[in-house]
């Protein structure tokens, strides 16, 4: 793929994942949405890295504080809290030990702080793209 298409790739399946997130929200599934929040930010901070760095193809990774990092991103030490939060969102829901936790806590209240900020930081991952994609 050439840059662009790459680019594109990622920002497509993070914008997917987005919309995605907020229907599963709707649905109070929170759980979930927080779980798909966090693979839109990942998705989007993919797409930053491959604008970033020549094409290359991004880590296998879903550690977001990392991925930023690796983009050339620089965080504040309450952006690097958060992200670390959200990171836990993706562990959380995959192996059973966690999971009945993690989905008592998901109140909608829970869900909807933790959502708002997924949705301001995919608003500032994407106005740092370069790229005019849509």
């Amino acid at each position: 793929m050439i840059k662009e298409e790459h680019i594109k790739y990622w920002l497509e399946s993070a914008q997917h994942d987005l919309e995605s997130a907020k229907t599963i929200f709707n649905s109070k599934r929170y759980d979930w949405c927080l779980f798909v929040g966090h693979l839109a930010l990942e998705k989007i901070l993919k797409a930053i890295f491959v604008e970033r760095n020549d094409n290359k193809m991004p880590p296998k990774m879903h550690n977001l504080v990392r991925l930023a990092e690796l983009s050339g991103i620089e965080l504040d030490k309450d952006q690097k809290f958060n992200l670390d939060k959200i990171n836990d969102f993706n562990i959380q829901i995959r192996y059973p030990d966690y999971k009945l936790e993690f989905y008592k806590r998901c109140s909608a209240e829970f869900t909807s702080e933790y959502f708002g900020k997924i949705e301001e930081f995919y608003k500032w991952f994407r106005s740092l793209l370069k790229s005019k994609i849509q």
